[in-house]
């Protein structure tokens, strides 16, 4: 059995209860970075033991997990933070695991695209999940197809490229277009600010240093 397991984005109590007695039971833990996931194993007193399993590895170490796994392991893949397979590793892994007739199971739990999204006050009946933006090759061939949704889209990003991001969603949404910008969901400096993207641009510039995590959500077309 391999288990899918989301971890807290950032509020180490977003943990459930299920995914805590399943990290103890487990063989095996696949952590994105283990000395990331250390530390969340640390405060919840989790011994099994764990092994690097990222984008950079996966090709070469799923045939093996593969194996154990059909040999009668049971493992726990996990990420930095959130939930595995959603612009993190994962995906690989389990169709692997599903051609080689292994069960998957994927608890519910953290994942910061959902709550930036009800937070946000943009319209959230129907939803596009588009994730990272392509840096350079086809980066505007994406913000056309985004800009013309008549619903919500939702972006993540870095903070360094985040200004840049805003000015470029401006330009071909428009700078009228109502959009929310999340930083450090569930941690202590958590900032949700829902403006216009003109807006917006100007209150992130003024900033002297961007950190945390982002989370961009723009309304769709003609929503007001």
């Amino acid at each position: 059995m391999l288990y899918i397991v989301p971890t807290p984005i950032g509020n180490l109590e977003d943990m459930t209860l299920r995914a805590i007695r399943v990290l103890k039971e487990v063989d095996l833990i696949l952590a994105e970075d283990t000395r990331t996931s250390k530390r969340l194993m640390q405060h919840y007193e989790i011994e099994t033991p764990l092994r690097s399993h990222h984008a950079h590895n996966e090709h070469g170490t799923t045939p093996n997990l593969v194996d154990q796994l059909g040999n009668g392991a049971t493992m726990a893949l996990i990420t930095d933070a959130g939930t595995p397979g959603i612009s993190d590793p994962g995906f690989y892994l389990v169709r692997a695991c599903q051609q080689a007739n292994i069960n998957v199971t994927c608890l519910p739990g953290a994942t910061a695209f959902v709550p930036a999204l009800v937070a946000s006050g943009l319209s959230s009946d129907k939803f596009f999940f588009e994730g990272f933006l392509p840096h350079k090759k086809g980066r505007q061939t994406r913000l056309i197809y985004l800009s013309e949704l008549p619903h919500s889209f939702i972006l993540y990003e870095s903070p360094h490229r985040l200004v840049k991001c805003l000015k470029q969603l401006a330009e071909f949404c428009g700078a009228d277009r109502m959009a929310c910008v999340c930083r450090e969901l569930s941690k202590v400096h958590e900032e949700i600010e829902t403006q216009t993207l003109e807006e917006l641009i100007t209150f992130h510039s003024e900033k002297p240093k961007i950190k945390g995590e982002i989370v961009i959500v723009v309304e769709g077309k003609g929503k007001k």
